[in-house]
């Protein structure tokens, strides 16, 4: 599970920025997690309490923002959410659709601290 790790990156990060803004703890971590990160969100918050243990992160809750996969069709010319990120074919006209615009995310947005 390479969730853990994730939230162990995820930790660091956020107990680092804590310290640096002179905070005594942080209260919540906002996240954007795309349908194709490769990142299952249920895995991660459990992985998150384990990893935050002992740090200024530790009881704080983990926001997560889940992004479907989004692209952009030079056929139609249009922009339109994948019903199904396994199948990369345009909603709207049925085409191929190559340009992914958006769903591989997997970034730290913001952190709440007191």
């Amino acid at each position: 599970m390479h969730e853990l790790s994730v939230a162990l990156s995820l930790v660091q990060l956020a107990d680092d920025a804590a310290r640096q803004a002179g905070a005594s703890q942080v209260i919540a971590l906002h996240l954007r997690i795309g349908a194709l990160a490769g990142v299952v969100p249920d895995a991660l918050r459990f992985s998150f309490d384990l990893a935050a243990a002992g740090t200024l992160v530790a009881g704080a809750r983990l926001e997560i923002e889940e992004v479907p996969v989004r692209i952009f069709c030079d056929l139609c010319n249009a922009e339109a959410d994948l019903p199904n990120p396994q199948s990369f074919v345009c909603p709207i006209c049925q085409q191929p659709a190559m340009r992914m615009v958006q769903g591989r995310e997997l970034q730290l947005i913001s952190l709440e601290v007191p």
